[in-house]
């Protein structure tokens, strides 16, 4: 049975280390865990990972590894290094790369003598929609058929969990029990703006769909009051406004 836990995870999706580092500084007892893309790593270096951890916060790597088995492996030990919470790779890269991925972050967390991140696989990005997937990615699938699919994959891989939209929840479930990790972008609440994001979700509407984790970037980063934000979130969410105790996984080492 999983542990009560804070489920939210602010996307640092800024451009500059000084202002992801502020919200650090003042989210870090709000949120369960920061997130970490393309953008900040690119603007601030992969040193961004340590120097958020050693702040007290736990970092998703949101790195979204997608390529040949022998560079994915290569890429995840190097994330592992820096001692993250959470790491993803795209399913799509299929079940030889991800397997390569669990190995690499298994053997290099035992030689490191560091916790093993969890390892979360991309279904489809929370920005496409069936028309897109359709015609576009020429996908004959339905957009939950072809989500739940590439979530069996995952766990057929030995991956910990998957990201998906909250609107796939009750179909990944249903394909991979209720041991498979959710996390879930596209949440945005009632009071904030959809923006990019097409296939969404409220954060309570989210939970109560059986998401563990909730990603949420900018109706916080971007809200006069940041910590009122987030505190109004948690209220939404029916959680504490300080943080709660983690849920123990494989992955929840600093």
């Amino acid at each position: 049975m999983k542990e009560k836990h804070n489920p939210l995870i602010l996307a640092l999706d800024v451009p500059k280390r000084e202002e992801a580092l502020a919200l650090v500084a003042r989210l870090r007892e709000y949120v369960g865990g920061f997130k970490v893309g393309l953008q900040l790593v690119n603007a601030a270096g992969p040193g961004i990972l340590d120097d958020i951890r050693e702040r007290g916060g736990r970092v998703f790597y949101d790195a979204k590894f997608h390529d040949i088995p022998h560079t994915v492996s290569g890429a995840v030990a190097e994330a592992v290094k820096h001692r993250v919470w959470m790491l993803n790779v795209h399913t799509l890269g299929g079940v030889e790369m991800m397997k390569a991925a669990v190995e690499s972050a298994r053997q290099t967390a035992a030689a490191c003598q560091v916790a093993r991140p969890l390892l979360l696989g991309v279904t489809v990005l929370t920005s496409i929609d069936e028309e897109t997937l359709r015609l576009e990615l020429q996908v004959e699938a339905p957009l939950p058929a072809h989500v739940a699919h590439l979530a069996r994959l995952a766990q057929q891989a030995g991956l910990d969990g998957v990201v998906a939209s909250p609107q796939e929840i009750r179909l990944i479930r249903a394909a991979c029990g209720e041991d498979f990790l959710l996390v879930t972008p596209g949440v945005r609440p009632t009071w904030a703006a959809k923006q990019d994001q097409k296939r969404v979700l409220t954060p309570a509407e989210a939970l109560q769909e059986g998401a563990d984790y909730l990603v949420i970037g900018r109706p916080l980063t971007q809200a006069p009051d940041p910590v009122a934000a987030a505190q109004r979130l948690l209220q939404e969410c029916g959680q504490k406004l300080k943080g709660t105790a983690h849920a123990t996984a494989s992955g929840t080492g600093n």
